[in-house]
């Protein structure tokens, strides 16, 4: 009897320990998300996501998006195009945590570097050859791993470290990337820093990359062009 009972008392704990480590809260699937205590505000329009249609309103176009076989335009100041496939042209992507994008390079295009705050990215290259990597966090010293990949290698951007991609090839380079969130986000860095809007202050900037002001101010005043 006490056997059975130990056995039970166990498992018992076992499921508490098992429903406390796995509570929490839920991921955020944009920027931010600001509360609000009127719930029949007229701002109260957006949710963690976005809302969802009654299931059986549902039909098959919700999950259906056409054209990615097609190759993109890549005649920009980067020589690359990146076409996402996320919850916002994809409805039926709604929750299911996943999304993708088809990235074209020129020669020598790039994809400069950029993270994916609520994503890790998976890369297929389907074309070409690109020089890729991404560098580790502060506290693991910044870190560059990078890797030459040709047709049919993989290779993955754990999610929020800086990564990016190059078309080291001679001829056009095409891949694929699949990444773990519906809205996994992107910040291109360049872009960020200095073509923020408003500006960040110059001398914020001359401090933190350790340069003369006038080159913070040529670098804001360069129009930063955005793939994504």
């Amino acid at each position: 009897m006490k056997g059975v009972y130990f056995l039970i008392s166990t498992l018992a704990i076992l499921a508490s320990a098992t429903f406390l480590v796995s509570a929490s809260d839920p991921g955020p699937l944009q920027d931010f998300c600001v509360a609000l205590n009127d719930t029949k505000s007229a701002e109260a329009v957006f949710v963690n996501g976005k809302f969802c249609k009654d299931p059986k309103l549902a039909n098959a176009n919700d999950f259906f998006f056409s054209g990615l076989q097609n190759p993109r335009n890549t005649q920009n100041p980067l020589g690359s195009n990146v076409t996402a496939v996320n919850v916002d042209n994809l409805l039926g992507l709604n929750t299911l945590g996943i999304s993708l994008a088809r990235i074209d390079f020129a020669p020598n295009g790039l994809n400069p570097p950029h993270t994916h705050p609520r994503a890790t990215e998976i890369l297929v290259v389907l074309e070409g050859t690109l020089y890729v990597g991404f560098v580790t966090s502060n506290g693991d010293g910044n870190r560059l791993f990078t890797k030459v990949l040709n047709k049919g290698d993989v290779f993955v951007f754990p999610i929020g470290l800086i990564h990016f991609q190059l078309n080291v090839g001679k001829v056009n380079a095409v891949a694929f990337a699949g990444l773990s969130s519906q809205n996994p986000g992107v910040i291109t860095i360049a872009k960020a820093v200095f073509g923020s809007q408003p500006p960040i202050n110059p001398d914020v900037l001359a401090k933190a990359f350790q340069v003369d002001d006038n080159v913070v101010d040529n670098l804001q005043k360069q129009f930063w062009y955005d793939n994504n």
